[in-house]
C-alpha cells in the first residue's frame, strides 16, 4: 500500500463559511479562549511551586484540573469545526454551528466551576452566556426548530457526514476498507460478539494480504510508511472503515502493531528492528501489550512484575491484566521492572518482548523447556469481545537478553518507549471511536426511517430529529479533529498531547451517540439481535483503555496544558 503525500485542510473555504453565524461562532469562541486561557495561567500558579508543577498540589486540584482538560477538548473541537475551509458541504457547516453552540455551553459550564475554585472574578462569562450574539446563535442552530430541521436534514442526507480532505491514496484506502469492512466483517461480527468468538483466520489473512498490520512501519522494514513518515492519516482511514463493522474483530487489531512498532523505531537496537519489524507489518506473528497489573493500571512507575537476571536474559515473575489479544498473539510487549529498587518508579521500567505460542480460545499455559511457565485466562466482558481481554501469570519465565527493548542502553527506559508507542495508540482508538459513531448514527437513522410509531416514522418527530442532529454534530466534530491532529503529527509540527485530548473527546462522544442510537431503537436496541446494543457495549470500553480518561485528562492533557502556561508565564 503506497504511503499517501501530506497535505494541507482544503483552502478554497465553502461558502457558508463566511456566514454571519459562523463568523459569530468564532467570535464567541474566542471569547471563550480568552477565558480559558486566564483559568489556566491561574491554575498553573495554583498547583506550582518555584516555577515547576507540585505533585501534590496537582492532586489537590484534581477536580479543577479534569475540568480544564475537558474544557479543552470540546473548545479546540469546536474551533476546529467551525474554522474557515473545514465544512466540505452545507450540511457540514450547519453541523459544525450546532456543536459550536452546545460546546460553548459545556465549556462556559466547566470554567464557571473553575473561576470558583480560583476566586477568579465570572463577570466575563456571565457576560458572555448573557450576551445576545450567543442567544442568537442557540436560536439559530440548537433551538427546537433548528434542530428538527438539521435532523431531517441530516436523515435525508445523500452526502457523507463530517468530510474531510483525503488525498487520492487516502480515499482509495478508505474505498477499500469500507468495502472489506462491509462484506468480509460484518457478516460475521454479531456471531463473534454474540458467541464470544476468536478473531478467525478468515478476517485475519485478508488483512495482512491488505498489508493493515504496517501501515505506521517503514519500506525498508516491509511496511507502507514511505522514508519512515507517518502515516497518521492513512492510519486513521483504516482504523475508521474497520471499527465501522466491529470494533473487536477489526477495528482494533492494528493498534497493538502501531504500539509496538512505534516503541521498537524510538528505542530499538537495528538488530531488534531488522527482525522484529518485518515480522509485525506482514502480522505474524500477531502481538498483544501488556502494561496493567492487577494492582496498577494507569500509575505506570508502580508496576512490579519482575524481570531478574540470570544467565543469558531474565526470569519473570508477577501477574499482568488486561492483554487484549494475549492467547492468539505469538509476540507480548511486555512493561516489567528490572531494577529491584522500586524508589525509582519509571526509571526502573524495560520493555521485554515475551515469544509464545499462538493459541485460539479462552485459556492457555505455555511450558518452557527449562521449567519457566505463562498461562493465561480471556476475562469475561459485556463487550468488546473477539480479541479478548488475558490475564497472565509468569512463573520463572525465561526471557533472552536479545529480547529487551532496546537491548542493555534500552534497560530503565521502558516507559519512555511505551510512551513513544501510546501516542499511537491513541489516535487509533479516535479513530475507533469515529468508526464506532458512524455505524451507531447510520443504525438510527435508517430505524428511525422504518420504525412507525402512532402511525408516522419515528423519524417525523421533532425530538428524534433532534437527538440525530446532535449525534451527526458531535460524531462530525471528533472526526474533524481526529484528522486535524493526524495532519499535525504527520507535519511533524506537534500531535502529542493532541492525540489524547482527541481521544479523551471522541471516547466520550461514542459513549453518548451509541447510547442515543439504542434509544432511538427502543426495546430492540436493548436485544442483543440488534447490532446497536453491540455498538453500546464497545464503545463503553474506549474511555477505558489505552489511557484511562481520568489519567489522560490529568497526567497528560492538564498537565501538558499547566506547564505550558507555567513556560509561558516564563516568558513574560
Amino acid at each position: 500500500m503506497a504511503r499517501p503525500k501530506a497535505f494541507a485542510m482544503t483552502s478554497t473555504p465553502h461558502p457558508l463559511s463566511a456566514d454571519p453565524a459562523r463568523t459569530q461562532a468564532q467570535q464567541l469562541l474566542g471569547q471563550l479562549r480568552s477565558a480559558f486561557e486566564q483559568a489556566l495561567t491561574h491554575a498553573a500558579q495554583a498547583c506550582a511551586v518555584g516555577g515547576q508543577l507540585d505533585a501534590q498540589k496537582l492532586d489537590a486540584h484534581q477536580v479543577l484540573c479534569h475540568e480544564l482538560a475537558l474544557a479543552s477538548a470540546d473548545l479546540l473541537a469546536a474551533e476546529t469545526a467551525v474554522a474557515d475551509g473545514n465544512a466540505a458541504t452545507p450540511l457540514d457547516a450547519r453541523l459544525a454551528l450546532a456543536f459550536a453552540a452546545d460546546a460553548i455551553g459545556a465549556v462556559q459550564g466547566r470554567l464557571e466551576v473553575a473561576f470558583a475554585e480560583l476566586g477568579l472574578d465570572p463577570a466575563a462569562l456571565h457576560a458572555l452566556a448573557a450576551s445576545p450574539a450567543l442567544a442568537t446563535l442557540r436560536r439559530q442552530t440548537t433551538g427546537a426548530a433548528a434542530l428538527a430541521a438539521l435532523g431531517e436534514a441530516v436523515v435525508h442526507a445523500q452526502t457523507e457526514l463530517g468530510q474531510v480532505a483525503l488525498d487520492e491514496p487516502v480515499a482509495m484506502a478508505q474505498q477499500a476498507f469500507r468495502r472489506f469492512a462491509a462484506e468480509v466483517v460484518a457478516p460475521c461480527a454479531e456471531a463473534i460478539h454474540r458467541e464470544n468468538l476468536t478473531v478467525p483466520e478468515s478476517l485475519l489473512q485478508p488483512m495482512r494480504e491488505m498489508g493493515v498490520f504496517g501501515l505506521s512501519i517503514p519500506e525498508q522494514y516491509g511496511g507502507s510508511a514511505v522514508d519512515g513518515r507517518d502515516d497518521t492519516l492513512l492510519m486513521i482511514t483504516v482504523t475508521e472503515a474497520l471499527s465501522e463493522a466491529s470494533l473487536a474483530a477489526a477495528g482494533s487489531l492494528i493498534t497493538r502493531p502501531e504500539i509496538l512498532a512505534r516503541a521498537l523505531m524510538t528505542g530499538g537496537t537495528p538488530e531488534q528492528k531488522q527482525h522484529w519489524l518485518p515480522q509485525l507489518a506482514a502480522g505474524q506473528p500477531l502481538c498483544a501489550i501488556a502494561i496493567t497489573e492487577p494492582d496498577y493500571g494507569s500509575d505506570v512507575a508502580s508496576l512490579a512484575l519482575k524481570g531478574s537476571r540470570t544467565a543469558g536474559g531474565w526470569l519473570v515473575n508477577g501477574a499482568k491484566t488486561w492483554c487484549t489479544f494475549a492467547g492468539k498473539a505469538g509476540v507480548l510487549m511486555v512493561v516489567t521492572r528490572t531494577n529491584p529498587d522500586r524508589s525509582l518508579g519509571h526509571k526502573g521500567l524495560s520493555i521485554l518482548l515475551v515469544e509464545k505460542p499462538s493459541y485460539d480460545g479462552h485459556e492457555f499455559r505455555f511450558e518452557q523447556p527449562g521449567g519457566g511457565t505463562l498461562t493465561g485466562r480471556a476475562i469475561p466482558t459485556i463487550g468488546y469481545r473477539g480479541m479478548h481481554s488475558f490475564d497472565l501469570a509468569f512463573e520463572n519465565f525465561f526471557v533472552p537478553d536479545a529480547n529487551v527493548l532496546g537491548g542493555e542502553g534500552g534497560l530503565g527506559k521502558g516507559f519512555y518507549f511505551t510512551m513513544a508507542g501510546m501516542v499511537g495508540g491513541r489516535m487509533q482508538t479516535a479513530a475507533r471511536a469515529s468508526g464506532v459513531m458512524r455505524a451507531a448514527l447510520t443504525a438510527a437513522i435508517r430505524y428511525a426511517q422504518d420504525r412507525h410509531v402512532f402511525d408516522a416514522p419515528l423519524a417525523s418527530y421533532p425530538l428524534t430529529r433532534a437527538k440525530i442532529a446532535r449525534m451527526a454534530a458531535r460524531f462530525a466534530a471528533c472526526r474533524q479533529l481526529a484528522y486535524a491532529v493526524g495532519r499535525m503529527m504527520e507535519a511533524g509540527t506537534g500531535g502529542r498531547m493532541e492525540a489524547s485530548l482527541v481521544k479523551l473527546l471522541a471516547c466520550r462522544s461514542a459513549e453518548l451517540v451509541t447510547r442515543e442510537a439504542l434509544q432511538i431503537h427502543g426495546g430492540m436496541g436493548y436485544a442483543e439481535e440488534s447490532a446497536v446494543s453491540r455498538y453500546f457495549v464497545d464503545a463503553r470500553v474506549l474511555s477505558i483503555f489505552e489511557g484511562a480518561e481520568e489519567t489522560l485528562a490529568l497526567k497528560v492533557v492538564a498537565r501538558s496544558l499547566l506547564e505550558a502556561a507555567l513556560a509561558k508565564a516564563g516568558t513574560h
